[in-house]
């Protein structure tokens, strides 16, 4: 088998038969450390789980293209809280007064409009200004946040409405509403990143953006469009966990961006750029969320749960280095 098959092949393969240690390893310390009286594996557990992955998991589809075009994008966590806070707040617009549950698409449209404006941002002024998208990223997640304190200062944005807790907290073939968009976004990013021109450039711009400039590629267009597709799925993020919380604190979705980047890494995606797969980040969200379960599970608290996932971050980057540096070497020979 070739270098190059047998990494790919190592990469996403690897995630699947990490969750299945992860599945057996905390079913059998729940036995002996479990400060519930449920199994680890309990069906109502495990749906829960689909659904409490649902925000990290939405955003991450979003950040695998961003990725496998080879940039990055520090300022969803922000992103995602504006849209927040926009979405609950319009609610309760006078404009919008006499409307009833009419208001409530407008507000998901404001929502869903801000992310995307905010990502179209960022793309621009990479694509402009020729700045790395780290640096860019890295300050549009303080001035965005900067925008959340601003909206309302210290104090949190709420409206609850009935309706759409119904609809958040509703389940339709034994799934939650929030399992069911994290399933969609992922099978439409999937087909636009293995069937369409789009996908095929993103993978081409990540692997040698000089060589995709000569072939006639408009990067800069190219990545202004991922960067507000990745700004409209935090939003949709957003509007699919507020839905059902009607509250949102200024610092909500603080650190998103460093557990939606490890789930991507998690699941083999290169941070240079070139190579990943949407499937195997589906598997690095369900990853870090069972990692996060099962801890908890045990009696583990959040500092240890960072810990354990840091090390664990840090033991991919590893490995993925050396499978890199051993596939050249192999190449060369």
């Amino acid at each position: 088998m070739r270098a190059g098959s047998l990494s790919k092949l190592l990469k996403r393969g690897a995630i699947w038969g990490f969750i299945v240690f992860e599945l057996i390893f905390f079913s059998i310390a729940g036995e002996f450390l479990s400060v519930s009286d449920k199994a680890f594996l309990d069906v109502d557990n495990m749906l829960l789980l689909f659904k409490q992955s649902a925000p990290i998991g939405i955003i991450a589809m979003g950040m695998s293209i961003i990725m496998i075009n080879g940039n990055i994008d520090l300022s969803v966590g922000a992103t995602y809280a504006i849209s927040a806070v926009i979405l609950l707040d319009s609610m309760s617009w006078p404009i919008f007064a006499g409307m009833g549950d009419g208001a409530i698409f407008i507000s998901w449209g404001l929502a869903l409009l801000t992310g995307t404006a905010l990502g179209a941002l960022n793309g621009l002024i990479v694509w402009k200004t020729g700045v790395d998208a780290f640096i860019v990223t890295l300050g549009s997640m303080l001035g965005y946040r900067g925008l959340v304190f601003m909206y309302n200062g210290e104090q949190p944005t709420s409206h609850l409405n009935w309706t759409l807790v119904d609809f958040a907290e509703a389940q339709f073939l034994g799934l939650h509403t929030a399992t069911w968009f994290l399933v969609v976004v992922t099978a439409a990013i999937w087909f636009l990143m293995s069937k369409t021109v789009h996908g095929r450039n993103a993978y081409a711009i990540g692997d040698n953006r000089t060589a995709a400039i000569n072939a006639g590629i408009r990067v800069g267009p190219h990545m202004l469009v991922n960067f507000m597709l990745i700004g409209f799925l935090a939003a949709l993020s957003a509007v699919v966990f507020y839905s059902e919380s009607g509250s949102v604190n200024p610092n909500d979705g603080e650190l998103y961006e460093l557990w939606v980047i490890t789930a991507v890494v998690l699941g083999g995606t290169k941070l240079t750029g070139g190579a990943g797969s949407i499937i195997s980040t589906f598997g690095g969200v369900l990853a870090i969320q069972l990692l996060r379960k099962g801890l908890a599970h045990v009696g583990a608290d959040t500092s240890t749960v960072n810990l354990v996932i840091g090390l664990i971050l840090i033991a991919v980057l590893f490995v993925d280095r050396q499978l890199n540096i051993k596939g050249k070497e192999e190449l060369k020979a």
